[in-house]
This record gives C-alpha cells, structure tokens and sequence, in this order.
C-alpha cells in the first residue's frame, strides 16, 4: 500500500508514496480519491462527467448475495466529459451483500455513487501509480481498492492525457476543433454522374457534351439513341 490517510482531533494527513516526481496538486487529489473521482473531475471541468459501459461480465445470480455465495464481477467504463474520454476503468467487483447487489446490478449504479447510496465510506488502498508515453501522449494510471462490508472492488484507472490536469476546458475542447478540423469539407459545386447537362446547356448529336461538361454514360447511351433513331429513318426512307 503506497497510501495513508490519518488524522486527529487536530489535524489530517494523506500520505502518497513511489508517485511521479512531477505529480501536480491536481494529480495528486485524483491519485487519493475515494470513491468520488467522478464527483472530483466534475468540479474540476464543470461538466458533468458520464459513465458510459465498455463490457460488464458477471458471475451467475441462482441466489441473492452472501459471504457463503459471493456475486461476481468484472467490468470496464469510460469516464467522458465533453465527448472526450477521460479516463478508463477497469473494475473486478466482489458482492456479498444484497443490498449492494440490488444498487450495482439491479439498479445500475456506478461504483462510487452505491458507496454513497449505502451511506458507506470505503476503506481505500492505493497499490500502484504508474505513468508512460502512448501515442505521444503522457498517461496516468493507478491502481487501488475500495472495501466496505459487502463490497470490495478492485479498480484500475487510466488517465488517458495528463495535459488535462494542465489545461482543463482548452484540453476538452481541442479534440473538437481537431475533429471539426478535419472532417471540413469544401463546398463544390459537383455535378453527378447522371446529370448531363445542366440548365441553359444544349446536348447536341456529337458523342460528348458542350460547355465544358464532363461526359457520362447516359451522354453515350442518348448519342446511341439518336443516331440509331435517324438511321432508322433514312432506312425507312
């Protein structure tokens, strides 16, 4: 465990060991959330932050939770704020309560807010904090548990960009205008394939189309039509 949090009648004291050198303040908080790292990035944004299911795969339910049979299990969400992942949370879930198993299965809580639904401060460990380059961006990532009677999560988080601690609303809305970016398309004035000719242009008996148009096939197929029709005709003179 690379964390402790004490305190007393005077003072608190959380303790964070084996973490970057070059951990913000910011970092640092989110390093040490309990269960309400939603509730942190929230404020830190103002935005709201959503859950959005990646996969949850679970054990089978013959029977309500208990320390005899224990519900199980493993799911991945992303954390998104702005349309831009934020972070990504990987979670193997143990119940053995059925009132945490009717809030986290039933009713779909995430796993903070059934802590706060129970009314329940969970006993937190932070087991390892570890940073690396993907994809030229800086990522974060620590891994820790969350325990109360009944409920014991093992969670992985992923921070994909610790520019965002740095930047905050610039760093949400940069992805957008890159999006926006390069999804711009000029405005052309396109003539489909069909569409041989176009207003005030003439389609004369030549195996092609004045003004400057592009030939088609129905220009063919109507040039066809034309001379097979006056052919016809001097035949039937």
């Amino acid at each position: 465990m690379i964390s402790k949090d004490s305190f007393s009648q005077r003072s608190t004291h959380v303790e964070l060991a084996c973490i970057p050198e070059d951990a913000t303040g910011l970092e640092r908080i989110m390093l040490a959330a309990q269960g309400d790292l939603q509730r942190l990035m929230s404020s830190f944004f103002a935005r709201p932050i959503f859950i959005e299911l990646v996969y949850a795969n679970g054990s089978p339910r013959p029977r309500p939770a208990s320390s005899e049979h224990p519900i199980t299990q493993s799911r991945q969400v992303h954390l998104v704020c702005a349309s831009r992942i934020v972070c990504t949370a990987t979670s193997n879930v143990t119940i053995t309560n059925p009132d945490f198993e009717r809030l986290f299965l039933d009713d779909k809580y995430p796993i903070g807010q059934t802590f706060r639904k129970m009314l329940r401060h969970p006993q937190f460990a932070l087991l390892d904090v570890q940073t690396q380059v993907v994809s030229g961006k800086r990522e974060l990532r620590r891994t820790y548990t969350l325990e109360t009677d009944g409920f014991l999560c093992e969670i992985l988080e992923v921070f994909p960009d610790r520019d965002m601690f740095v930047r905050g609303e610039s760093w949400l809305t940069e992805s957008k205008l890159e999006l926006d970016k390069s999804c711009a398309v000029e405005s052309q004035d396109i003539k489909p394939w069909w569409l041989p000719v176009s207003k005030g242009n003439t389609l004369h008996w030549g195996f092609g189309c004045t003004y400057g148009l592009e030939p088609s096939p129905l220009v063919y197929y109507h040039d066809i039509w034309f001379v097979s029709l006056y052919l016809l005709l001097l035949y039937l003179i």
